[in-house]
């Protein structure tokens, strides 16, 4: 009869479960608890802008002013998220060809 004793903890230690990227983060900026602060200069602007939120499905306060500058900074950083970048496998010798001839990559277009 063998034994099988784990020396490890079951449970996590508490310290550790705070450390990371945005562990605490509860509210996703653009939602409803967390709206976008943003300031245009026209009415017409404003529509535009209620159309790409729309789109987007984000909340945002919109304040109309001639005399500011206009500030959509906040609009536009989450609008530009990095997206994840994936990358073709590499062709073998032996697969065949990716022009659609049928051939081995090694005797059409691998030279």
């Amino acid at each position: 009869m063998h034994n099988v004793f784990f020396k490890g903890r079951i449970e996590v230690r508490e310290k550790y479960q705070r450390f990371g990227y945005n562990t605490n983060r509860q509210v996703k900026l653009g939602s409803a608890n967390s709206p976008l602060t943003l300031l245009v200069n026209s009415v017409q602007r404003k529509k535009e802008i209620e159309s790409v939120l729309l789109e987007n499905s984000l909340v945002a306060n919109i304040k109309v002013s001639a005399n500011e500058p206009e500030n959509i900074i906040e609009l536009d950083t989450v609008l530009s998220k990095p997206i994840t970048q994936t990358t073709l496998p590499k062709l073998n010798r032996n697969d065949t060809c990716h022009c659609g001839s049928g051939k081995k990559v090694k005797k059409c277009c691998g030279v």
